[in-house]
């Protein structure tokens, strides 16, 4: 009796270059920040901060609110792009070490702030010097024009705008 799909167990194997034969830009996006976290960790080797770790801190130092609390555990992984779970599995070792400590919202305390300890702020500004030097590295070697156009489509891909127009909801 005839089918109209083949089962499963029909189907011809993928052949193992598949992925490679594809222009994956997930690929190759991905294998791009592995390589420059290596080497924005080499730099921060001597803060014993990883590169990961640095874009946290950043985070929370850059973020400006009126109230002065810091952000929000939520606001921090919308800006990073990534799950709470993530964030605050990143978090607890800061925590632990001094660096970041998580404040209770004055309105709702169920709600934690971030905000950098007086060691916090020392070890980020630190740990800047070194990031500096990466990224003039970085911006040398690919030149300023392609720095720029890397930045800004890595900013594009994680706006919401972005993911708005991937889900068709533009």
């Amino acid at each position: 009796m005839p089918t109209d799909h083949l089962a499963i167990d029909d189907e011809p194997p993928c052949p193992p270059d598949a992925l490679a034969e594809l222009a994956c830009t997930n690929k190759a996006l991905r294998r791009a920040a592995r390589r420059l976290s290596q080497l924005y960790d080499d730099a921060l080797a001597p803060t014993s901060l990883k590169s990961t770790q640095m874009a946290l801190l950043a985070e929370i130092n850059n973020y400006v609110s009126i109230d002065q609390q810091g952000p929000t555990l939520q606001e921090l992984a919308a800006r990073l792009a990534i799950l709470i779970s993530a964030l605050t599995h990143a978090v607890k070792p800061l925590v632990r070490d001094g660096i970041v400590e998580l404040r209770a919202d004055t309105l709702d305390k169920r709600t934690k702030h971030c905000v950098l300890t007086p060691k916090g702020l020392a070890l980020y500004n630190e740990a800047l010097v070194y990031w500096a030097q990466a990224n003039n590295r970085v911006e040398q070697v690919l030149g300023p024009d392609s720095a720029v156009l890397l930045r800004n489509l890595a900013d594009h891909v994680a706006s919401d705008a972005f993911l708005a127009d991937y889900h068709g909801r533009a």
